[in-house]
């Protein structure tokens, strides 16, 4: 009797330990399934390859004789355009996760999915990487098939490049039914420059140029970096170290920046932000000028910022239209003195009085802007039978990308316009 109830107490723990234990639930249905990029893999990607197809082109960027053509998510294209009529190319800097870059030098600075990486190009024979600040960035999605959900993530494994759509087992963690991410970016940020701003870009400058669309800019030994919402702002040490001082909430919906006068310019959705570089370590806000939801990439000449807005799915709202705003010497205080409707306006770029429009299915626009009262009655060219996305204006060449392709212009003679040249968009089937 005494050995019986001796095994009572170890009974009623076993019991105890049972009972709060439950079964691991199960289930098998279709779901986005992610297909990784390992962080050795990503961080040992960088490298100089041989000359490839235009396929999904998105921004661009002008340094010295070479323009960098970003293909999307890929890499960048090299071109050497000192002989505009006759571009060379000159070979593809493969980057994983790359939608923007930034030339101080030659020192190429690049995002890598959740990297940044500092590039000497010096000689594109013999690239190479020799910096990284490692996960600086948000830990974003590619597009995926939103009529399934996606299966659990691991971001332990790596970076996500690509969703394949099949049969997937995994614990549901006390839920029923899979869950549908709906609220995660769909797409990687659009780390959618003009880079250098009113700095310049001819031939052995320091600072490259960009379009009206990128969210990198350069000033002084600064890079700044502008995702959704916050401001990144990098100290160039050396060539191989690119330090991150700070981050900043600016606003929502952040989509490009501009730099010129010692100030930052900042698009968003619902308007404009100014930020002050007198203490470059630490911007600091202006002002702000505010408008209606839509996509807003903006140049500025002088008092004057020049915006396109673009309505439609991912921009939300309906306007599609050119304002332009004057601003106080302070750039406190703003005034709207125009607005012009377009059809679908994206990127623009301003010489001089040239003002350079692309007007999405439009195609380019160009307009003596002297007179901000009378843009639209100013029509100096257009070319309509392409799809414009961005454009740089340089040493009287423009240089624009769009879906067709990289198309050139020259400009020196504004009386007669013309397209030189065009390298084109293949189309994967």
């Amino acid at each position: 009797m005494k050995q019986t109830k001796n095994i009572y107490p170890v009974l009623m723990l076993f019991l105890l330990f049972a009972s709060a234990c439950t079964d691991k639930i199960f289930e098998t249905f279709m779901a986005n399934s992610p297909v990784y990029l390992s962080y050795t893999d990503l961080r040992s990607a960088v490298k100089m390859t041989a000359a490839r197809e235009m396929n999904n082109p998105g921004k661009l960027y002008f340094k010295d004789q070479y323009i960098f053509i970003n293909e999307k998510m890929k890499g960048v294209h090299v071109y050497d355009v000192s002989d505009p009529k006759n571009p060379q190319n000159k070979g593809f800097i493969e980057i994983p996760g790359n939608v923007d870059i930034a030339i101080k030098d030659n020192i190429l600075y690049a995002d890598s999915y959740i990297d940044l990486v500092s590039i000497d190009v010096s000689s594109f024979s013999a690239i190479k990487e020799v910096g990284r600040v490692q996960k600086v960035f948000p830990y974003t999605l590619p597009k995926y098939d939103v009529t399934y959900p996606l299966a659990k993530l691991d971001e332990e494994k790596g970076v996500v490049t690509a969703w394949e759509v099949k049969s997937v087992r995994q614990e549901l963690e006390q839920r029923y039914y899979p869950i549908y991410y709906r609220g995660l970016n769909a797409e990687k940020m659009d780390m959618a420059s003009y880079s250098g701003g009113g700095i310049g870009g001819a031939a052995g400058t320091t600072y490259g140029v960009g379009g009206s669309m990128a969210r990198f800019g350069l000033y002084k030994d600064f890079l700044y970096i502008v995702d959704q919402y916050q401001l990144y702002t990098f100290k160039l040490i050396s060539a191989s170290e690119a330090k991150l001082l700070q981050t900043t909430q600016v606003g929502w919906n952040v989509e490009t920046i501009f730099i010129t006068d010692n100030h930052l310019f900042l698009g968003t959705q619902n308007g404009m932000i100014v930020q002050s570089l007198e203490v470059p370590e630490r911007p600091s806000q202006k002002g702000t000028f505010s408008h209606m939801t839509a996509c807003d990439p903006v140049v500025i000449k002088g008092d004057l910022a020049f915006v396109t807005l673009k309505g439609g799915t991912t921009c939300r709202g309906t306007l599609n239209q050119l304002d332009v705003v004057r601003m106080s010497n302070s750039y406190t205080k703003f005034a709207l003195i125009a607005s012009y409707p377009m059809y679908g306006p994206q990127g623009l770029g301003i010489d001089d009085d040239l003002l350079f429009i692309c007007d999405g299915d439009a195609g380019l626009k160009i307009y003596n802007a002297a007179d901000p009262l009378k843009i639209t009655q100013n029509l100096i060219a257009s070319f309509p039978s392409i799809n414009a996305y961005d454009v740089i204006p340089m040493n009287k060449f423009l240089f624009m990308v769009g879906e067709k392709g990289f198309m050139l212009y020259d400009y020196s003679n504004i009386q007669n316009i013309k397209q030189i040249g065009i390298i084109p968009v293949v189309k994967k089937n």
